[in-house]
């Protein structure tokens, strides 16, 4: 009878920690990260920000089976700056790059870790690029500076979080936003 009690409580107890998991139904979490790569990253002179973003996604549905799909919202930055000179000429070019998105993932639940989540999911985008030039000659905005190329964007990424506490973690994340590596920290609540 008590090697019975010992496994049904062993079973009781199994069944409702692995079950916990990192994102469900109605949680919510804040990252914020600094990216690799990206925009202007094939530029060999001149110098450039990392990108810097914050992020928001709410558990939205629980589709059954092993996932839930959430839904939030994406705010990056990158600016890359370059001069020219020749002779007494003198030149500074400056590009910024912002993206404001939707967001939605499919975070996997399977993996029985309430530590850990793995996701994967898109973005639809706005990317605003604007340009400023500027010489010692006295010209300022010219040679085509102002917005360019700004427009609608829909782009792919996977990731994973994982919480070093109850509720605060490191975050990696692959894919087109302001930077094609984001590493930084998050935030569950």
């Amino acid at each position: 009878m008590k090697k019975i009690a010992l496994v049904l409580f062993i079973a009781i107890i199994s069944a409702t920690t692995t079950h916990a998991q990192f994102f469900e139904k109605g949680t919510n979490v804040v990252s914020a990260g600094i990216g690799l790569g990206g925009n202007f990253g094939s530029y060999t002179y001149g110098s450039q920000t990392p990108g810097l973003s914050l992020q928001y996604e709410r558990g939205v549905w629980d589709i059954g089976g092993p996932g839930v799909i959430s839904l939030g919202g994406y705010l990056g930055t990158k600016s890359y700056k370059y001069s020219e000179d020749y002779g007494p000429y003198h030149a500074t070019h400056k590009w910024n790059y912002t993206i404001i998105g939707l967001r939605s993932a499919y975070h996997y639940n399977g993996i029985n870790n309430k530590k850990f989540d793995v996701y994967g999911g898109l973005m639809l985008s706005y990317n605003i690029l604007s340009y400023k030039y500027s010489d010692n000659a006295g010209n300022n905005g010219f040679h085509a500076a102002g917005s360019y190329n700004s427009g609608l964007g829909l782009s792919a990424f996977v990731g994973g979080r994982y919480l070093f506490t109850e509720h605060i973690g490191a975050f990696a994340e692959l894919g087109y936003g302001v930077s094609i590596l984001n590493l930084g920290l998050a935030i569950k609540f």
